[in-house]
């Protein structure tokens, strides 16, 4: 399952890039009076003279309830293309790049955000305003976004128009200009963007508590462009980085309510012509390497972790990432709220516990102190009936899991009034310690508790794979990280096995440090705030009264 869809489940807020993704909505009127005549459209591919299963191709079942198929396909060069083929109006259609910001070395820092603003520019075919005006005409949702682990071109469109989405994202990817103006002004854009999102507590902590949490490696590189790494954004070094990153194997080309015959036929029509890599740096072997040097000893990981310092491309792509934990306190008097995040070194996606540390969110739950609530939407989380309904003064408490190929994030993110700062953090570590427990009586987790939580989860998973964009990027992301799609139903019965023993086991296993067994990571904790921040005082010591973390000072 990829972060993406437990993010969705969860209802947590999109990522930090994409609450300004760079897409084109035409309106529904331009949808509805658009003329065929004026777009340029590639000739017309027949799905039935063509078959899919001359490649390799893995076929699988992804719910017993659906008729539905998941099929992937891997072409000579290495670009793998899955598809879904629901029915519906609408397919959706996206280009995966196992890229990222994870990727990146001090030299090229911040090359993934520059590089998402400059998607649907101009081309080596078409002139910026050519593809604006490609983009419009199409109607639909087409955007391009990046994360930590890659760089995602997405689309939902008419059925018909799959052939000509696959084509600009063929020319985008493959054909790119990166002008020297087009750069510029995206410089002075992301520099905008920066500025904005740190008058934002609720968009910057959470990229601040990764670059705390995994100080100086992979996961802890930032998002966000550095402002004094904007004058190094040239084209010839975003050109490097996509020479090295974009290749076949890293790629993966997902359609859902698509023919797979048809899908696979149209990739090898617009990306099949990408030559195969002469050192492949296929992503799904990149991300067991990854995997297997994580599940390893701590002092192993910690040994390779200091001995890996090389900014070669195959470093960086099964460089594991390695958890820190610390604090740091943003000082901004002139805030409402004090805004803090207590995060703990989390599970990676393919952990047996993920299932587990999911509903532990969703039993945590939280919200805003003007949340409407209501049956199903929270009310009875404990964050809500511990936190929000019992302290007043508090403004917003929320439960997050971050999932990433080989470690995560999980903790509470609340704000409240100045004064209360110190207090809200005893009350944050209050309610984590009491989840890892099954000595306190009917301050422990109920079986209602969780079986509710649980439900809520199901419901969640099940509702956002509705969603064309949702079921697309789930998809083409566990391809690119594991080569196959989990499926529904095993997803739900694993669900359905957490109990309360291991519930609580999972809890403590994250709040005491005890992931660092096999990550080789600090076991700390990791606390950021923003705000006015001069009354949280001893940190360390409220973890120590709780017994939270490792016990291993580490700032």
């Amino acid at each position: 399952m990829s972060n993406q869809l437990w993010q969705a489940a969860a209802r947590s807020g999109k990522s930090l890039l994409k609450q300004s993704p760079i897409g084109w909505k035409a309106s529904t009127a331009s949808l509805l009076s658009r003329s065929r005549t004026t777009l340029q459209q590639p000739e017309e591919i027949k799905p039935k003279a063509f078959d899919a299963a001359k490649y390799p191709t893995k076929v699988q079942e992804f719910s017993k309830s659906s008729t539905g198929l998941s099929k992937v396909t891997t072409l000579p060069n290495g670009v793998r293309v899955a598809s879904e083929n629901t029915p519906g109006h609408f397919s959706a259609v996206g280009v995966y790049v196992d890229a990222g910001s994870r990727y990146e070395s001090p030299a090229n820092q911040g090359v993934s955000h520059i590089l998402d603003r400059l998607a649907f520019k101009s081309t080596k075919t078409s002139s910026a305003d050519e593809m604006l005006s490609k983009l419009e005409s199409l109607g639909g949702n087409i955007m391009c976004s990046s994360s930590r682990e890659s760089i995602m071109y997405q689309s939902a469109v008419f059925n018909q128009d799959v052939q000509q989405v696959m084509s600009i994202f063929a020319d985008v990817i493959c054909n790119p200009v990166i002008a020297p103006e087009e750069v510029e002004e995206q410089r002075q854009t992301a520099l905008y963007e920066i500025q904005d999102i740190w008058s934002k507590p609720e968009m910057i902590l959470p990229e601040i508590l990764h670059t705390v949490a995994f100080k100086g490696n992979t996961l802890g590189n930032p998002l966000l462009c550095p402002p004094e790494n904007l004058a190094s954004m040239t084209p010839e070094l975003i050109k490097s980085y996509m020479k090295t990153w974009y290749r076949p194997e890293r790629m993966v080309v997902a359609v859902c309510g698509t023919d797979h015959n048809l899908a696979v036929q149209l990739a090898e029509k617009y990306f099949g012509n990408i030559p195969a890599s002469e050192t492949p740096l296929d992503s799904v072997k990149t991300h067991r390497i990854i995997q297997e040097r994580q599940t390893k000893s701590a002092s192993f990981v910690q040994s390779l972790f200091s001995s890996t310092k090389t900014n070669s491309a195959e470093s960086l792509a099964t460089q594991p990432a390695h958890y820190t934990g610390g604090i740091e306190l943003v000082d901004a008097p002139e805030q409402m709220f004090t805004h803090v995040q207590v995060a703990f070194e989390g599970l990676p996606i393919h952990d047996d516990d993920i299932y587990a540390l999911a509903t532990l969110q969703i039993l945590l739950g939280g919200g805003g102190s003007f949340s409407a609530g209501g049956p199903g939407k929270g009310m009875y989380s404990r964050l809500f009936t511990n936190v929000l309904n019992q302290h007043y003064w508090v403004e917003s408490c929320t439960a997050f899991n971050h999932c990433y190929t080989d470690s995560g994030l999980f903790g509470i993110a609340a704000s409240c009034r100045p004064e209360y700062a110190n207090v809200l953090l005893e009350v944050i570590c209050r309610e984590l310690d009491l989840v890892a427990r099954q000595d306190v009586g009917h301050l422990g987790v109920n079986k209602v508790e969780l079986s509710r939580a649980k439900n809520q989860l199901k419901s969640s998973l099940l509702m956002n794979l509705e969603s064309r964009m949702v079921q697309l990027e789930d998809l083409g992301r566990q391809v690119q990280v594991q080569g196959s799609k989990t499926g529904i139903d095993e997803m739900l019965a694993k669900i359905d096995a957490v109990d309360l023993e291991k519930l609580a086991q999972v809890a403590s296993r994250i709040v005491r440090g005890a992931v660092s067994v096999t990550s080789g990571g600090s076991g700390d904790a990791t606390i950021v705030a923003q705000g006015e921040v001069r009354g949280i005082n001893n940190p360390r010591k409220i973890l120590e009264k709780y017994g939270l973390g490792s016990g291993k000072k580490t700032w």
